[in-house]
């Protein structure tokens, strides 16, 4: 009785609604809807050779973008054999299994976490996981959602996965952003507030006056970047904004059903007094727009700040990293930030290619030209024509970026689109890991604001002092 009667966060009420069976410390909870990208062809291929198959292929979504181009939209424009293999295997399985497939060339298809959300195949109070480690993102709508790695094969044969109940830490965002700060620079400043294992194993739970008035757009990045500190899970309780945002969309309640989904969706806002195993606190008129300097996403500072100086650091090991750091990355200790030249522009991901981050990009890029190479990548085939359609892809063309069809890019390096070595990238992706976009390459992580004006000044750059053109 006590057990029924106790406070409890969005988290736990999720988690409770699709537990099967605990064993061990683990509990088997029911998976709604599993998403499978391009890379897992492995696990199809498992179920084939164990005689198993996709147990509810119709709560089952294939989406590729790991290794598709941003120079085409169909298999001839995969240059690697390997990749095309992939692609085109994996798309092959998935239709063999009755699971409905995005394929290459359709509208829909894009970055799962993008397409998922902006498709409301994920919902609010569902359960969703895919093999994608920033599949987090999609908590932005208030659904439960995680990668799954390995245990995607569990996943499709029997619509459950083995999962530890997480426990929750509150994230509150109050105040207004400054001119030119992003909800970005707000996940950059987070995680270099609490690092990169901060929040490891537990369920981060946004909330705050700044939380009310984000855009999902605003959300998703929040949720995206909060992997970087370790969080199996993060999310946003649904409100207002979240039903406007998914109302009418291909996978949302029917109109029929809709009110009925709606006052369930509003029961599921944590308990006024829910207990969170921490907490934290910010009031995001403070932060400046930020920038990493070395290879993790925590190594992040304010534009007006300075690389450290290893020289500094009194914990040795701490000292050491600094060092490895700066030396990879090429950058003299106590340089400021402002003052990093850029070689490269990259602004897309699943962190930053919403039609949102696309205005604000163009917005300022716009009667200006680029002075390094400076690729956009849309986050969706869905946004994409919109964006054609609004005039922001003319506006990238004709500041001379280049402007690719909708995947993962040069986020993860894996199509095609890489750094090459010793060349510096301010990029609006989620990771700036040593060789994450390719062999030798230097990122800054940036937001969106920042790397279009890195691309037209060719270094990174204070975005408040910044006006429409």
């Amino acid at each position: 009785m006590q057990e029924a009667l106790r406070a409890r966060s969005i988290v736990d009420k999720i988690f409770d609604a699709h537990s099967i069976h605990d064993d061990s410390g683990r509990t088997l909870i029911y998976v709604d809807r599993v998403i499978a990208a391009d890379t897992a062809l492995p696990a199809f291929k498992a179920l084939e050779r164990s005689g198993r198959g996709v147990r509810r292929p119709s709560q089952a979504l294939h989406i590729p973008d790991h290794f598709t181009p941003s120079s085409g939209r169909t298999l001839d424009h995969v240059a690697d054999d390997e990749m095309r293999a992939f692609i085109s295997g994996t798309a092959a399985a998935a239709r063999r299994e009755g699971v409905p497939v995005f394929a290459l060339g359709d509208q829909r298809r894009g970055i799962q976490h993008i397409v998922s959300t902006e498709q409301a195949y994920a919902q609010p109070g569902i359960v969703l996981a895919a093999t994608d480690s920033h599949t987090p993102t999609q908590g932005a709508v208030g659904a439960l959602a995680f990668s799954i790695g390995t245990d995607l094969e569990h996943a499709l044969a029997t619509q459950c996965v083995w999962l530890k109940r997480p426990q929750a830490m509150r994230i509150t965002l109050d105040g207004r952003l400054a001119r030119n700060v992003t909800a970005k620079d707000v996940a950059l400043a987070i995680v270099a507030r609490i690092g990169s294992r901060g929040a490891s194993g537990l369920a981060i739970e946004y909330s705050g006056t700044f939380i009310r008035d984000l855009s999902i757009e605003g959300r998703m990045t929040l949720c995206n970047l909060s992997v970087e500190t370790g969080a199996r899970f993060a999310i946003v309780a649904p409100d207002d904004t979240t039903f406007d945002y998914l109302r009418g969309r291909p996978y949302a309640p029917s109109a029929r059903h809709w009110d009925q989904a709606v006052l369930f969706w509003r029961s599921l806002a944590s308990d006024r007094d829910a207990q969170f195993v921490r907490e934290l606190a910010l009031d995001v008129s403070t932060i400046e727009p930020m920038v990493t300097w070395g290879n993790n996403t925590d190594n992040a500072i304010p534009i007006t700040g300075r690389v450290p100086d290893p020289d500094r650091e009194t914990v040795p090991e701490r000292r050491a990293q600094i060092r490895k750091s700066l030396d990879y990355m090429g950058l003299a200790p106590s340089t400021p930030a402002s003052e990093i030249e850029i070689d490269q522009v990259f602004i897309g991901s699943c962190a930053n290619s919403t039609l949102e981050d696309l205005r604000a990009a163009a917005r300022l890029m716009n009667g200006r030209k680029v002075v390094v190479p400076t690729l956009v990548v849309p986050g969706s085939g869905l946004v994409k024509a919109q964006a054609e359609a609004e005039g922001l892809a003319a506006i990238f063309a004709d500041s001379g970026a280049r402007w690719g069809e909708p995947g993962c890019s040069m986020c993860n390096s894996m199509n095609g689109d890489v750094v090459r070595p010793g060349v510096r990238c301010a990029s609006t992706a989620n990771r700036n890991h040593i060789g994450r976009q390719g062999p030798g390459s230097r990122t800054h992580l940036v937001s969106p604001l920042t790397a279009a004006a890195a691309a037209v000044v060719g270094r990174l750059t204070d975005v408040r002092q910044w006006s429409e053109s």
